[in-house]
């Protein structure tokens, strides 16, 4: 049996797991948030980005709809549309 308790000390929060397996996978969990982010670079503007894990089951369903093929130019466009919506954002 698994029994979480959260507590709050000094405003973070502490879980208390009883068992080996629940040990296991919050340290495995743990490892991949520590996971190093993409490597974004710029240059002569062209955007190259290495190493990039999107978590998001709804835009991962959208893209399985079409041929695998297509996926990177798909994604390279959703890229640039959702760029395009933060033009500007940065100096805020």
């Amino acid at each position: 049996m698994l029994t979480c308790t959260p507590k709050t000390v000094n405003a973070e929060p502490v879980l208390r797991l009883t068992s080996a397996l629940a040990k296991e996978t919050f340290l495995r969990s743990s490892a991949k948030e520590t996971k190093q982010m993409a490597d974004v670079q710029i240059e002569d503007g062209i955007i190259r980005v290495v190493q990039l894990d999107i978590q998001d089951p709804k835009a991962a369903a959208v893209l399985a709809e079409y041929p695998q093929v297509r996926w990177p130019e798909i994604t390279r466009r959703a890229l640039k549309i959702g760029l395009g919506y933060l033009k500007g954002g940065g100096k805020e």
